[in-house]
């Protein structure tokens, strides 16, 4: 992993091997980003997707093996109530399954690199975004107000 900061972004080049969930928020920790916004592309090897099912108040995983192209991730960064960093990511990926093209996305849980991924981290500015627990989900959304 390398990252360089320009202005108020962060531009990280995530490595083969490399967990991009985990490689962002290691970034964070180094550079004190209690939340932040990102955006990237990249090839993976690997990854786990999921769908949330309000019926079950469970989520349904999907797990990804093979070249797969990175079309988009987007997420956030927030800084949960007892002040330890989350995420909430979604990602878009295209790969071949016996031959044919296909497309999968949904929640982020992880994914490792495959050659590279190049993502573009956004601290917030002038505040924190706060994750606060909702019991009629079972997860987490935003506290603007924390």
């Amino acid at each position: 992993m390398d990252y360089r900061k320009m202005q108020d972004t962060y531009y990280v080049r995530v490595d083969k091997g490399d967990e991009i969930i985990a490689t962002l928020l290691d970034v964070c920790a180094r550079e004190g980003i209690e939340s932040a916004i990102f955006t990237g592309i990249g090839g993976c090897s690997s990854a786990e997707l999921q769908t949330f099912l309000p019926e079950t108040g469970s989520f349904e995983t999907e797990r990804l093996e093979g070249m797969l192209e990175l079309i988009s991730i987007t997420g956030n960064i927030t800084a949960s109530e007892g002040g330890a960093p989350g995420y909430h990511a979604h990602a878009l990926y295209s790969f071949k399954q016996d031959g044919v093209p296909r497309l999968a996305a949904g929640h982020l849980k992880s994914s490792v690199v495959r050659f590279t991924a190049e993502i573009e981290l956004r601290p917030v500015r002038g505040g924190v975004i706060r994750k606060q627990y909702d019991p009629e989900t079972g997860t987490g959304f935003w506290n603007l107000r924390g």
